[in-house]
């Protein structure tokens, strides 16, 4: 399986998990906001402090978003584009978006494809502070009680990553069990998952969120990405028994560092995480 050295040394903690209790909900992203403040007064009004949300549509302007990239330096195996701003409206097709705190603020990691005015086909990563909401637009959303996602220093990819962490439980009604999870590089993102149901004794979960990248990528219909910095955004995925034992469904869309974009479902074994795939996994049984 494809791999790629990272600056530093690997953690022994491959993957990062606290268990929660969440719920899904729904609501509007108000227009007029900025992305990342509308999307917090989202979670807010449910009562809860983050989670992860989808969303199949949405409009935004003015927006801001940067690209995966090459490194300029060997301080990162790859980086981020200079930051594109797109005149006009740009429209949302798909996307995720993880919503925790960075330096004790609401902060949001968010990555999407979408079209710009014009009619440019597009994806990347967000940026949450020159984003602001044009249209209101609807989000299914999953909030998580007992857990959030935090940025804090990792020494491997040397990048400043959503990780799970435990949070004091809030007075809010979250009925499902749930795992907030952050997959480390270098690791089959659907064997990771597998390994980890097997592990916690989960017989069937949904995936809620996933936000991260993989190197490249192995589509089961057929095509290759074989540029090896991609962002990537989980459209749906799933874990249930299959052929052989418990198997990981996992569709995606995906933007790689030449500006090429891919969706399809992932072949199972052939899909290492690049920097970090964060994702809730909402047990089903």
């Amino acid at each position: 399986m494809r791999s790629i050295t990272q600056p530093g040394a690997p953690v022994a903690e491959r993957i990062q998990f606290v268990e929660a209790r969440g719920r899904a909900f729904t609501f509007t992203m108000e227009p007029g906001r900025p992305l990342l403040q509308a999307a917090h007064r989202g979670f807010a009004a449910q009562g809860f402090a983050g989670g992860v949300l989808e969303f199949k549509r949405g409009a935004l302007g003015p927006f801001a978003y940067v690209m995966p990239a090459l490194s300029k330096t060997p301080d990162y195996a790859a980086f981020y584009s200079e930051t594109y701003r797109p005149a006009g409206v740009t429209h949302l097709t798909t996307g995720t978006m993880t919503l925790g705190i960075r330096d004790g603020a609401p902060f949001f990691h968010c990555h999407a494809l979408w079209t710009e005015e014009g009619g440019r086909h597009g994806g990347g990563h967000i940026l949450p502070e020159e984003t602001i909401v044009a249209e209101p637009f609807e989000v299914e959303a999953f909030g998580l009680d007992g857990a959030i996602f935090a940025a804090e220093p990792d020494p491997e990819t040397g990048f400043k990553l959503f990780g799970p962490v435990a949070a004091a439980p809030r007075e809010t009604k979250a009925e499902r069990r749930a795992f907030a999870l952050r997959l480390r590089p270098n690791q089959d993102f659907a064997g990771c998952l597998e390994q980890f149901c097997r592990s916690q004794e989960i017989r069937e979960a949904r995936i809620r969120g996933g936000v991260g990248s993989t190197i490249g990528a192995r589509f089961a219909d057929g095509p290759i990405v074989e540029p090896f910095a991609t962002e990537l955004t989980v459209k749906s995925g799933a874990i249930a028994p299959g052929a052989d034992g418990l198997e990981a469904t996992l569709d995606i869309a995906l933007v790689d560092y030449t500006g090429a974009l891919a969706q399809g479902r992932l072949i199972r074994g052939d899909n290492p995480v690049l920097m970090t795939m964060e994702l809730v996994l909402e047990v089903v049984a």
